[in-house]
């Protein structure tokens, strides 16, 4: 009777620490307050884009303040029509963020659940409570690890759109800057 005892008060132990585990992926850390320093596993903020910095031009010909303008406007509309992007007209578009970079634990809930379910089934008989435990602790492994990859790339892809939205503004930068050089002008 002991052992019966001694057995059971075993296996209840160890599915409290297996019903700890799992619910322990489903744990979401709170975002960090404005103006504090963000904490460790804290996505960094994204980078501004480099369209919103301007450029300068610094004369290395003595050119005078008309002759600088005019040579401002003259490369700026060169510019414009070789490569079909009007800074001064374009509108500020944002790449929308990534809808499936969600670690919400859903798929840690299901990856345990899967394996238990499994690890009952393929379990010897009179072990199954075993099995669905050990199927359940694996689960949870491989459902995080699965929730991990979808998460990194959407986020991955999320930076290749902002990237190839960017592509236009930087082939306009590069003809300006070319256009002012030609001009006499080091760019800053």
């Amino acid at each position: 009777m002991e052992t019966r005892l001694q057995s059971s008060a075993w296996r209840a132990s160890l599915l409290l620490i297996c019903a700890t585990a799992i619910l322990a992926g489903c744990v979401i850390a709170p975002a960090h307050p404005v103006g504090s320093p963000p904490r460790y596993g804290t996505a960094p903020p994204p980078p501004r884009p480099v369209a919103s910095q301007p450029m300068y031009f610094y004369p290395e010909l003595s050119q005078d303040d008309s002759r600088q303008d005019r040579d401002r406007y003259e490369c700026y509309r060169w510019a414009v029509r070789e490569t079909s992007v009007d800074p001064g007209m374009t509108p500020v578009r944002e790449v929308p963020p990534p809808r499936a970079a969600v670690r919400d634990g859903s798929e840690v809930v299901a990856g345990a659940a899967t394996g238990a379910v499994v690890g009952s089934v393929i379990a010897s008989r009179g072990h199954g409570a075993e099995g669905a435990i050990i199927g359940a602790i694996f689960g949870t492994l491989l459902g995080a690890a699965a929730q991990e990859s979808r998460a990194q790339a959407a986020e991955q892809a999320h930076a290749r759109r902002q990237a190839y939205a960017q592509v236009p503004m930087d082939n306009f930068r590069r003809a300006m800057g070319a256009c002012m050089s030609g001009r006499g002008y080091r760019i800053g």
